[in-house]
């Protein structure tokens, strides 16, 4: 059989091994599923949201990322994030106190930045590894009439974008190929592309919270690994519809506007957590969309939720399917640049 390449597992091979799952348990509100970022438990008068997600294609501050990523999917069903459980697996022949010290300060600062606890986890030297590896699990709780479902999109619903494409994985090329960059885009721009991690940053719950709050939001989501193309797919995946995006209205960084031309990647699908995907009632877009510039949140309708099932890019009075990408570009040109 051939072996499957760098990134995630393809969603026909994820479906036919969630297909295989046993739902048992009534107080499983929200469990795996493509498009389902994160599990929704009952837990009385609340719900108990829990993501977990590891760190893999980052090698610089990967503590950091770790709780922002999981942190993310559980801000997106509109919960606050409150625990954290970390794994370090750290490679053999390579790993001393200060790297480990680093590793932990990053973890705890994320968390103190969030308002979450570090609760537990494990650590380990590991044979095999070349580069340390953080599995991250973020635990949030939201109050029962507040759960933002990831399935809640809605045929007439706006679909909002805040930021811009992709903060992420722009953040990565810059931290993890600034060497091979240097001389060849300018160096202001590689250096405004490395802070992206920090600024406009990789989270989103200040703005997920924000959104949850007006009522009007129907289903969030954090486009992370194939980019935003990937997240809206997913995210009309898991509610049964389609949509159309404007590709007028696509808003990208000069920084991955300038890598994308060098390095020969689809902007649309790099890794691309920083941005949120927000399904909201139509009537009330415009009125979000200010909310958010109100509090220094760039954002942008970009489209609208369809019937479905497919999901098109609009050129004017043109559509053609949005681009599916097999795997994240950033694990291809990993991948290439081996």
């Amino acid at each position: 059989m051939q072996p499957y390449p760098i990134g995630k597992l393809p969603p026909e091979t994820m479906a036919a091994l969630l297909a295989q799952v046993p739902q048992r348990d009534p107080r499983v509100i929200l469990g795996p599923g493509i498009g389902h970022d994160a599990a929704v438990i009952e837990m009385g008068d609340r719900y108990l949201v829990t993501k977990s997600d590891p760190i893999t294609f980052a090698t610089d501050e990967i503590g950091w990322y770790a709780v922002q990523v999981n942190a993310n999917d559980v801000a997106c069903l509109g919960a606050t994030p409150r625990w954290f459980v970390a794994t370090f697996l750290l490679p053999e022949g390579r790993s001393d106190r200060a790297l480990v010290d680093a590793l932990f300060r990053q973890v705890v600062e994320a968390c103190s930045h969030l308002g979450a606890t570090l609760v537990g986890g494990h650590t380990e030297i590991t044979h095999g590894l070349d580069r340390p590896i953080i599995v991250g699990m973020m635990v949030g709780e939201v109050e029962r009439g507040r759960l933002v479902r990831s399935d809640g999109a809605r045929v007439g619903d706006r679909l909002l974008l805040t930021k811009r494409i992709a903060v992420e994985g722009t953040a990565i090329i810059a931290r993890e190929l600034g060497a091979r960059l240097r001389g060849k885009v300018a160096p202001a721009l590689l250096e405004r592309a490395a802070r992206f991690l920090h600024e406009p940053g990789i989270g989103i719950v200040r703005e997920a919270a924000l959104l949850a709050a007006t009522g009007a939001v129907h289903a969030m989501h954090d486009p992370t690994e194939g980019g935003v193309a990937g997240g809206l797919q997913e995210m009309c995946a898991a509610a049964g519809v389609g949509a159309v995006v404007d590709e007028a209205a696509l808003p990208f960084y000069e920084e991955t506007l300038a890598f994308a031309d060098l390095l020969g990647f689809d902007p649309l699908g790099l890794i691309a957590s920083g941005s949120l995907l927000a399904a909201v009632a139509a009537e009330a877009a415009e009125d979000v969309l200010q909310r958010l510039r109100a509090a220094g949140i760039e954002a942008a309708i970009i489209g609208e939720i369809t019937a479905g099932p497919e999901v098109w890019l609009r050129r004017g009075d043109e559509r053609r399917p949005l681009p599916r990408f097999a795997r994240d570009e950033i694990a291809r040109l990993f991948e290439a640049l081996r």
